[in-house]
């Protein structure tokens, strides 16, 4: 755990968990390394930390982070994974009209 912050039960790391997956699952609009970067900071890790636990190098974490990178679909997979989440396919309901915006008629 960040040494910035007290320690804390097991309780009060597990209500942190939860937390940070409901908000990231309440926010879809957020980008990866967004998601990422609320996951750390609401669990209290460091990037070190968090590396660790997800089998990821340090260096590809801070990259994700700082987005210099995406990740690939596997390496998110295992940050997410830690947590018990997947990336996943959905569908974009787009209101009508809206895929020809932008486009000239003619």
């Amino acid at each position: 755990m960040d040494k910035r912050y007290n320690t804390l039960t097991i309780a009060q790391q597990l209500d942190l968990r939860q937390q940070a997956v409901e908000d990231v699952l309440a926010h879809p609009e957020w980008s990866l390394p967004q998601a990422v970067r609320h996951l750390k900071k609401t669990m209290r890790l460091t990037t070190a930390e968090m590396a660790k636990l997800s089998g990821v190098a340090y260096r590809t974490m801070q990259d994700i982070e700082q987005e210099r990178s995406e990740g690939s679909v596997q390496t998110m997979n295992r940050i997410f994974g830690m947590l018990g989440l997947k990336l996943g396919v959905a569908r974009v309901v787009r209101e009508v009209g809206s895929f020809d915006q932008g486009r000239e008629e003619g």
